[in-house]
């Protein structure tokens, strides 16, 4: 059995105060942040994100309460990171929780990654 093609990505609750931040300083990476509730590959993303943000929260029993109402996304590794059909390089998952290690006090995530859906990147971001 083939698996189907996904993305693979950290999915983080942000602080949406901090959003716009976290966003450029994972861009000049080449990290993609793809907010739950518009990424294209969602029907509801509304619904979605309702879901995500609630298991998320409520699996870390009190913990995470602060982020209740914070906004989920899903981080991306660009083309740069990746070589042929190879995993990602170690790399590329220390640069991703480095990043997100600066701005602890704003972002709720568990260090590991998953998958998605392929994100279809913009054709300009792509170049």
């Amino acid at each position: 059995m083939k698996r189907e093609p996904h993305e693979t990505v950290a999915t983080v609750l942000v602080d949406p105060v901090a959003l716009r931040d976290l966003e450029l300083a994972l861009m000049v990476l080449d990290l993609h942040v793809w907010p739950v509730r518009t990424a294209p590959i969602c029907v509801d993303g509304p619904r979605q994100e309702f879901q995500l943000r609630r298991r998320l929260v409520e699996q870390h029993r009190g913990a995470w309460d602060a982020a209740a109402t914070w906004t989920p996304v899903w981080i991306g590794f660009g083309a740069g990171w990746r070589v042929g059909d190879e995993p990602l390089p170690w790399e590329a998952h220390r640069t991703l929780w480095r990043v997100l290690d600066a701005f602890t006090a704003h972002v709720r995530f568990r260090r590991r990654l998953g998958g998605v859906p392929r994100l279809p990147v913009p054709e300009d971001v792509a170049r």
